[in-house]
């Protein structure tokens, strides 16, 4: 087996073994409160793991995903599509606002609104729910429905919760097939390490808290997005690490990590350059914006000549010029960095990672409740 392959193997089974250990945390702890709004904060990188694993029939066994069923396969593609955000070359920034206000924030207004019978009640009805763990906003309802990438038909119907439990059997079956383990002995995962007094959930009216943060009223649905960004950087910032030494994270927390913030600079970068809807923005706004994408970290984050990495941790296999002499299994990240980053190793990556990551929660949060 040559390198390349290796690296790919490798990376599979490093993801499936960690979600293993993380639906058996989750299982330990059902019914209380962070097991109920986890698996929303987790799906696309479950569904990021199983669509990049299965389109390596090369290096991972087909057989492993013969019982997703076709259904399955479409929920997990626009699942692990959402983590693009506005990187998304198919629907750019126009179409996922488009698909933000006619497929998720309408149809939950059609849904949760206009219920009760008595017309002065509806004053009080709402259609969107914000989970904040640590005093931070984490998901919202909105956010999950997107991330989850199953059809508000099917989140809302009779048996929605059945639907769902169905489809997450199948992605649940993939692992075990890929050497999941929900008793595996090793290391527990970040939900061990949460406390349900740290959550707290509130129901707004979606039209109201869209206009209040961010750019405030002249773009609710740009505030949407953006909140959706705030969540996946407070969740990587404060939720995945729980427990952990920020600077000696497993690989697939690190990759959770760097993918989450990865695509939000970048995204923010491809909203700097787009004239028509940056324009919209609020002078403070463009600062903040500024503010993100501007920082030392970003910076090298961002840089053209690492783009492998993102891609590698996303697709498992090498990509770009790499010296295979250099990479080592057995190493922190398989020892990629030397790779892509010649003046950084592990532990100093580990720390620019994490500063932007905090640099970038922090900012978002501002820009939102400063509005």
């Amino acid at each position: 087996m040559s390198v390349h392959d290796e690296v790919i193997v490798a990376g599979v089974l490093n993801d499936a073994d960690y979600i293993g250990r993380l639906f058996g945390d989750l299982e330990v702890m059902q019914g209380s409160d962070p097991s109920g709004v986890i698996p929303f904060c987790t799906a696309p990188y479950v569904a990021l793991f199983i669509y990049e694993a299965r389109r390596k029939p090369q290096h991972i066994d087909p057989s492993a995903f013969a019982n997703l069923s076709v259904e399955a396969e479409r929920i997990c593609a626009n699942s692990r599509h959402s983590l693009k955000l506005f990187e998304d070359t198919k629907r750019k920034i126009d179409g996922l606002l488009d698909h933000f206000l006619k497929e998720i924030w309408a149809k939950h207004s059609r849904y949760f609104l206009g219920n009760t019978w008595f017309p002065p009640a509806r004053l009080i009805e709402t259609d969107l729910g914000i989970y904040g763990y640590g005093g931070r906003v984490v998901s919202t309802t909105h956010s999950a429905a997107f991330h989850l990438g199953i059809e508000a038909e099917h989140l809302f119907g009779n048996d929605g919760g059945a639907y769902i439990r169905r489809i997450m059997s199948e992605f649940g079956q993939c692992f075990g097939a890929l050497g999941a383990d929900l008793r595996s002995p090793g290391t527990r995962t970040f939900v061990a390490s949460l406390s349900g007094a740290e959550l707290n959930s509130s129901d707004v009216r979606a039209h109201r808290y869209y206009g209040r943060v961010f750019n405030r009223r002249a773009t609710p649905g740009m505030n949407g997005l953006l909140s959706d960004f705030r969540t996946r950087m407070n969740f990587v910032d404060s939720i995945v690490v729980a427990g952990s030494d920020v600077l000696d994270l497993e690989y697939t927390v690190f990759k959770m990590r760097y993918i989450a913030l990865y695509q939000v600079l970048s995204s923010l970068n491809v909203l700097k350059r787009d004239v028509f809807h940056y324009s919209r923005l609020s002078p403070d706004s463009m600062a903040h914006v500024e503010r993100i994408v501007g920082t030392p970290e970003a910076e090298v984050l961002l840089a053209r000549q690492v783009r492998g990495f993102r891609n590698t941790l996303m697709h498992y296999n090498l990509l770009g010029d790499v010296d295979t002499d250099k990479v080592d299994l057995s190493a922190p990240l398989f020892g990629l960095v030397s790779n892509y980053f010649p003046d950084h190793d592990y532990r100093s990556l580990s720390e620019i990672v994490d500063r932007a990551i905090k640099k970038t929660s922090v900012e978002l949060n501002v820009w939102a409740d400063d509005s």
